[in-house]
């Protein structure tokens, strides 16, 4: 991307003035400091916000039942992403198009939408400014990012501006980490050559969407969080926590979920139906051995506890499996897209019933077919890992021009 587009963008986020380190103030995401400047960047506009239960002030209010009643802000319509706008959908569902009862706003369904006919529903939505805030839990392979993606590009393609609301990554922004997908492996859960563990915020993203990817940049804006370092874990944020989706109830779980979602494509479970999903691993026939196994490779900052569950849905549905519990005992070291791959190589090893979903979901999760080959040859963590070191430096060259924070 040249300079003078860079700068373009650059020039479109509401900058915050930084407090003396004496007098930090407290985290502000970027809705609270939109509110704080009187909604300037809305004002005169009809607006439509992409958003989920996740988009709330730190009062646990919705910032469309906010919105709605303040009277600088014409709130016309809310466009709600898989699990829907008020996230009564389970995985791989919405809500569909209806009238939100609470405020009486059409709420319109973006769920695999994108392009022309993603488009098509902004502009009949009647909105010249679409709004973006959902809290993101920092893998590339969670479908909120390439919701904001596909909405970006529609946006772009009705000629709507485009406004990202910024809130933290819950897992730190320190470093990028995992595989980039490849793409012919674009899909959904990874639309671009993004790294696995993206360390990144939505504004951010937004960004590199927007400098690198998008044929045609949507007028972006971004709003700032003002608080916020690099290095923040989400429960030292004075913000809560609501779960993003139904499977991320704590931010535990989403501490985990780039290395353990990669499950989702071997015949394991990957602990949904359980009240610790992607913290337990687990199949009929895997016992200890697994436990023992993965703690021998002494994984900074985890161990693994020989657990047992029944899950009351999806895999495994009401019968008892063994497997993993995965503790995290200092998140400061812990490398969770590592712990992910060295968790598929020793089940593989102590579990004769081990395979891959038959449709190779794995290379979807991981962006390219690598990993799962590399496993069915015989390969160890090391050497799965060391794979995708150069195509991970490269993604963090790129990365670092769209960083907002230090």
């Amino acid at each position: 991307m040249d300079l003078s587009r860079r700068n373009l963008l650059a020039s479109t986020a509401l900058a915050v003035t930084p407090m003396p380190p004496h007098h930090r103030e407290p985290l502000r995401t970027g809705f609270e400091n939109l509110a704080a400047h009187d909604y300037a960047q809305l004002s005169g506009r009809k607006v439509g916000v992409v958003t989920n239960p996740t988009g709330v002030t730190r009062a646990a209010e919705h910032i469309v039942d906010v919105m709605h009643h303040d009277p600088r802000v014409e709130l016309t319509a809310v466009f709600g992403p898989e699990h829907g706008f008020r996230g009564t959908a389970q995985a791989g569902g919405s809500e569909g198009r209806y009238d939100d009862p609470a405020t009486g706003l059409p709420v319109y369904d973006t769920y695999l939408k994108s392009g022309r006919p993603l488009a098509d529903v902004f502009t009949a939505s009647g909105v010249d400014t679409v709004v973006f805030d959902i809290q993101d839990v920092g893998a590339r392979f969670y479908t909120y990012i390439w919701t904001l993606y596909d909405c970006m590009e529609a946006a772009a393609l009705a000629g709507k501006r485009f406004v990202v609301l910024d809130r933290p990554n819950p897992v730190t922004g320190r470093a990028a980490e995992g595989p980039v997908l490849h793409r012919e492996f674009a899909s959904f859960v990874g639309r671009q050559p993004v790294a696995q563990a993206h360390g990144m915020t939505v504004a951010e993203l937004a960004g590199l969407f927007n400098g690198e990817f998008l044929s045609t940049p949507v007028a972006l804006e971004t709003v700032r969080m003002s608080g916020w370092k690099r290095t923040v874990f989400y429960d030292a944020s004075g913000l809560p926590w609501v779960p993003p989706s139904p499977n991320m109830p704590t931010p535990d779980t989403a501490l985990v979920y780039s290395g353990t979602c990669l499950f989702e494509g071997t015949n394991l479970s990957e602990g949904r139906g359980t009240t610790r999903p992607f913290e337990l691993l687990g199949a009929e026939g895997v016992d200890g051995r697994w436990a023992a196994a993965v703690n021998g490779l002494g994984l900074p900052g985890v161990r693994f506890r020989e657990a047992y569950f029944a899950p009351t849905f999806s895999k495994f549905q009401g019968k008892t499996v063994g497997g993993v519990q995965v503790h995290v005992t200092d998140r400061a070291v812990f490398d969770p897209v590592r712990t992910g791959i060295a968790l598929l190589v020793t089940a593989r090893k102590v579990w004769d019933g081990f395979a891959w979903r038959s449709d190779h979901w794995i290379d979807k999760l991981t962006g390219s077919e690598r990993v799962r080959t590399m496993i069915d040859a015989g390969a160890d963590t090391d050497e799965v890992t060391g794979a995708w070191q150069e195509e991970l430096a490269a993604f963090r060259r790129v990365r670092k021009g769209y960083l907002l924070y230090k």
